[in-house]
């Protein structure tokens, strides 16, 4: 969800910039800062913004730039009649008929007389349909980069899958190995009892107890569950619309859930490593799920 759009365009003599900038929430958190003649249309900008942006920590700015037709670019006018009402005012009470060029220079410095007079009159029908025009604009551009980041988040979530993939791929040689050393390792076992004690041993139910037992480890129905879910996960990443940001966290949940459950039944290192690897690139990926709608 993050993302920066901008657009330009001139209102009254002066150029208007709209800068639109988001970053991940789970909901609209929209900060405005609007030009003075703009503030009786905040509710309506809102409105056009969360309609489109649907959520997001967004900050809307749309602020006059200080550059006037009448004026040289950039240059603030001065107040002159500022200037010449403390001029008027010295005069009278130094009871002297000329102020000083020194005095009036002191004058030209005062805030009042560089300060920009804002323009809070109502906007026209054209003026508001022209600022409309240029938030849509902004927010195109926005929507835009989005796009582009979507993509490239799409390419790294297609590599992060095929990670996990192909380590679960690489946990079936350890797997099949694993129950032949189980075996033995119980079988080991056994040989070490006394004679008297494995005689009395029923050789029917110990064989029950280990089936039993390896189907405990078994983690077939894990591969299973973690191979559809990956391709669920792909599957999701194509669709449109909004909420797919969501479905793709709750998926990546699931994903956790399968890897958190191999990991628990592989009693081999070279398996941990596997299911450890497992995780670290699926956190990789449940950060960049904030990122998606």
């Amino acid at each position: 969800m993050t993302g920066y759009g901008k657009a330009e365009s001139q209102l009254r003599g002066k150029k208007i910039v709209c800068e639109i900038r988001s970053l991940n929430s789970k909901s609209m958190d929209l900060s405005v800062r609007l030009a003075p003649q703009l503030r009786a249309h905040e509710l309506d900008l809102r409105t056009i913004v969360t309609q489109r942006l649907e959520r997001g920590k967004v900050d809307l700015s749309i602020m006059n730039e200080g550059v006037n037709e009448l004026t040289n670019e950039g240059l603030t006018p001065i107040n002159w009649q500022a200037v010449q009402t403390y001029a008027e005012q010295y005069k009278s009470q130094m009871n002297i008929g000329e102020v000083p060029a020194e005095v009036m220079a002191t004058i030209l410095r005062f805030p009042d007389v560089l300060k920009q007079q804002e323009d809070t009159s109502d906007l026209t029908d054209a003026e508001w349909s022209d600022i409309q025009a240029l938030l849509n604009t902004a927010i195109d551009a926005f929507i835009a980069f989005r796009t582009q980041e979507g993509a490239a988040l799409q390419n790294m979530f297609n590599e992060k899958l095929d990670g996990i993939a192909d380590l679960l791929a690489q946990v079936e040689p350890f797997e099949k190995n694993r129950v032949a050393k189980i075996k033995e390792r119980l079988e080991q076992s056994l040989a070490q009892l006394s004679a008297e004690t494995q005689a009395q041993i029923d050789r029917n139910r110990l064989e029950q107890e280990m089936i039993y037992y390896l189907e405990k480890l078994d983690i077939t129905e894990e591969k299973v569950r973690l191979t559809n879910h990956i391709k669920y996960f792909r599957e999701t990443m194509a669709g449109e619309g909004s909420g797919v940001g969501k479905k793709l966290g709750f998926i990546a949940q699931e994903m956790g859930r399968e890897i958190n459950t191999l990991g628990s039944k592989s009693n081999q290192s070279e398996m941990q490593i596997l299911v450890v690897k497992m995780k670290d690139i699926l956190e990789q990926i449940k950060e960049q799920v904030l990122n998606v709608l």
